[in-house]
C-alpha cells in the first residue's frame, strides 16, 4: 500500500517555473517545492471556499467593481481571521510530515507566502468569481 506522503506527492502538478537555486533561501525553496504546487492542486477548492464566503457575506462581492473585488479578496485574507485559517489548513492538510516539519519550524514567515499564494490564486481567477459562476 502506497504511504500518505507518497500519495500525496504524486498528486501534485509539477510547476515548471517554480525551480530551485544554490542562492535561494530555504523559505524560497519551500515555497517553490511545496506552497505553489499544493496552491495549484487545490484551486478549485480555495475558489469554492471563497465562494461560500461571499454567500456567507450577504453576495457583496458580486455588487463591486473589479478594482474593488481584488481588495475585496486582500481584505478577507488579511482581516478575517476565521477564514485566513480556513484556507491555511486547506494548504497544510496537504503536506507530507517532512513538510510539515520545516513548515512549524519558520511557520510565521510560510504562512505569510502562503497566503500571498493564495491571494494571487483567487485573484488570477477572478473570472471564476463572477456571480454567473457561483
Amino acid at each position: 500500500m502506497e504511504s500518505r506522503d507518497s500519495s500525496l506527492l504524486r498528486m501534485r502538478p509539477e510547476i515548471a517555473s517554480a525551480k530551485n537555486f544554490p542562492l535561494m533561501t530555504a523559505d524560497e525553496c519551500f515555497q517553490n517545492r511545496t506552497l505553489r504546487p499544493v496552491a495549484k492542486l487545490q484551486n478549485d477548492l480555495l475558489l469554492a471556499v471563497f465562494k461560500n464566503y461571499v454567500v456567507k457575506h450577504k453576495n457583496v462581492f458580486y455588487d463591486l467593481t473589479i478594482d474593488k473585488r481584488l481588495d475585496y479578496i486582500e481584505n478577507a485574507i488579511h482581516k478575517d481571521m476565521k477564514f485566513r485559517n480556513s484556507l491555511k489548513g486547506i494548504i497544510i492538510g496537504q503536506f507530507t510530515l517532512d513538510e510539515f516539519d520545516v513548515y512549524i519550524q519558520n511557520s510565521s514567515a510560510l504562512n505569510k507566502r502562503m497566503m500571498d499564494i493564495v491571494k494571487d490564486r483567487l485573484k488570477s481567477n477572478i473570472q471564476l468569481l463572477d456571480y454567473q459562476y457561483a
